[in-house]
């Protein structure tokens, strides 16, 4: 902090010492009864005579962002969640008060009591009759044209961000968009939003290492959930046959322009259902969305033009590596000892227990995956990283299952689920192995999740969508942090 925010800080905590000594710190005793935006939508074309022949009393309050003071009248400008509107205040009518606003700062909350009239410049404006400072603001704020310039501050301090950014409120109310748009896509499909344990006795549905805690009445380790997948599909097995939540996970892995250790997720399973039957759903949900919030299915991010009128790509892993690796050996894809070669000479790093489909998705990922640009359905996921989905019908060495790509990244997951209890039981044993030979995103083996598939789950599919991925595509962001009010950061004194 440099030595002349300190002294302005000092400044003001003098003035709120005086305000404390007179006992008039921080009142809760004015109630608005008005938004900016509302005034100025109901308002703002009146003519000035309209307005003296029917005066309208009005209530605001917000914060002060400017103040120009020109003797014994004055301008200011306050700003609430909806906008600004323009005070006009005179000595002659408010007397003390007049006096006391002149030694106001920049940031104080304040509110205000008059008349709507217009200015001479045709401003729809509020003739003061009274004003109360309601919350005295220690700090100054940024540069109102610059912001916070340090990007790392304006996540760690987003309370100032949102003060002086508007672009950055825009982002948070498009979310918030987005997420009521997703619940009324889903609740006109039958669709039943439900709650499901955020602490696990056994981490499950993903393949991602968990945060871990102790529940010390019941004397056992907890994990915080890493997806609820499980809990989910056991609704679809107790008679749910359409269900769906949005809410967090927690993954204990790195911080990235894409990643953060808790994020919000939409996962849903519909019975009756198979993968491809999703696809449609998916597509229909992400145009829906770009009429709702664009009026067109015309998309910009990040520069790349995406256009989400047309059906959407499908490619299998298979193609997509051939594809992109045209000196590859089509028949011999799922030939392990061939496959590590190819990850030898691509310089990709594997494990001793990795099978064929294992070292499919390692060159996936590493070659195909980013050049998944316009809307792409990659589909028929080896079986062997897949151990929640169902095998394909034809090919047992697949899975029913697909990743959706968008800008190269992926946004969604979802497959036809895995619903013969004894097939699951041993891909969990399969994935315990893995856990036994070093593999931290291994997932346990889960009995009671067995026990419930051996009750019966109808034929079910199921995906995931991630909610702060989709902000991000839809308000142009490039960073996870830019659509998460409190991303993770290091501790400050780092």
């Amino acid at each position: 902090m440099s030595d002349d925010e300190n002294h302005l800080i000092a400044e003001r905590r003098a003035k709120l010492a005086r305000l404390r000594e007179r006992g008039a710190a921080f009142p809760n005793d004015f109630r608005r009864d008005a938004l900016a935006a509302d005034l100025i939508c109901a308002y703002g074309e009146k003519s000035s005579e309209a307005l003296d022949a029917a005066p309208v009393g009005v209530k605001v309050a917000g914060r002060l962002r400017v103040k120009r003071i020109m003797g014994r009248a004055s301008f200011a400008k306050i700003e609430d969640s909806s906008g600004a509107i323009q005070l006009f205040l005179q000595q002659q009518t408010l007397g003390e008060s007049y006096d006391e606003f002149k030694a106001w700062d920049i940031g104080d909350v304040i509110g205000a009591h008059g008349t709507l009239f217009k200015t001479k410049t045709g401003e729809l404006s509020i003739k003061a009759d009274r004003i109360v400072l309601l919350a005295k603001s220690l700090r100054p704020l940024p540069d109102k044209w610059h912001g916070i310039a340090d990007t790392e501050l304006r996540y760690r301090r987003r309370y100032v961000d949102l003060i002086v950014n508007e672009e950055s409120r825009r982002v948070f109310e498009t979310r918030s968009r987005i997420v009521r748009y997703l619940r009324a896509f889903l609740d006109a499909r039958g669709f039943l939003e439900v709650e499901t344990p955020m602490l696990h006795p056994i981490p499950g549905g993903a393949a991602a290492r968990p945060f871990k805690t102790h529940h010390n009445a019941l004397d056992a380790d907890m994990y915080l959930r890493i997806a609820p997948e499980l809990y989910l599909k056991r609704l679809t097995v107790g008679g749910f046959e359409r269900v769906y939540e949005i809410n967090r996970n927690f993954r204990n892995e790195g911080v990235s322009t894409q990643h953060n250790p808790e994020f919000t997720m939409l996962e849903l399973y519909q019975a009756y259902a198979d993968y491809s039957d999703l696809m449609t759903m998916i597509e229909d949900l992400f145009q829906g969305l770009a009429d709702s919030l664009l009026g067109s299915r015309k998309l910009i991010y990040q520069g790349t033009e995406f256009d989400l009128s047309k059906s959407f790509a499908r490619m299998s892993i298979e193609d997509i590596i051939l594809a992109n690796n045209a000196e590859l050996d089509a028949m011999s894809l799922r030939d392990t000892s061939y496959l590590r070669r190819v990850c030898d000479q691509m310089k990709i790093p594997y494990k001793a227990g990795d099978g064929a489909g294992k070292l499919q998705i390692e060159i996936f990922e590493k070659t195909g995956e980013h050049t998944l640009i316009q809307p792409t359905f990659a589909y028929a996921y080896p079986a062997e990283v897949s151990p929640l989905s169902r095998r394909n019908d034809h090919d047992p060495f697949i899975t029913d299952r697909w990743e959706f790509f968008m800008g190269g990244r992926e946004l969604a997951n979802g497959f036809s689920e895995l619903n013969d209890p004894e097939d699951q039981a041993q891909r969990f044993k399969d994935q315990v192995a893995r856990k036994d030979a070093g593999d931290e995103e291994a997932m346990y083996y889960d009995a009671d999740y067995v026990r419930a598939l051996e009750y019966g789950m109808p034929p079910t599919a199921g995906l995931g969508l991630g909610v702060d991925r989709l902000v991000m595509l839809y308000t142009n962001s490039a960073s996870i942090r830019d659509v998460l009010l409190f991303p993770h950061m290091r501790p400050e004194n780092e």
